[in-house]
């Protein structure tokens, strides 16, 4: 029987090589993209600074748990790589971190 866990990934990275036509439609969209409207989504959601320096992705994997955060975190930068591709964006220094949500301690306060 497989167990599944659900995995909270942030995906972060470098713009590289942008191009100018790239750097116009981020920056036009760029109020669309701040850290007040990203998400954890299965589609992911992407958040990035005005100087175009860099980005975060983040994404909700549901993955085996018996192949862990790594497996997760993998599945999202594949996602992420996917994403700018297809948006026709550069990047370097990928990299993220995963929290898998079935194991997080959660304390509660006591009254």
């Amino acid at each position: 029987m497989v167990t599944e866990h659900t995995y909270r990934v942030i995906v972060r990275g470098k713009w590289d090589g942008l191009t100018e036509e790239a750097r116009a439609r981020l920056l036009a969209a760029a109020g669309d993209h701040g850290l007040a409207q990203v998400r954890f989504t299965p589609e992911g959601s992407l958040a990035y600074d005005t100087p175009l320096s860099s980005f975060t992705y983040r994404y909700v994997v549901v993955s085996d748990a018996a192949d862990g955060e790594e497996m997760a975190a993998a599945l999202a930068e594949e996602k992420a790589e996917e994403a700018l591709r297809a948006a026709g964006y550069g990047w370097r220094d990928l990299r993220s971190s995963a929290t898998d949500m079935d194991t997080m301690k959660v304390n509660r306060r006591r009254r």
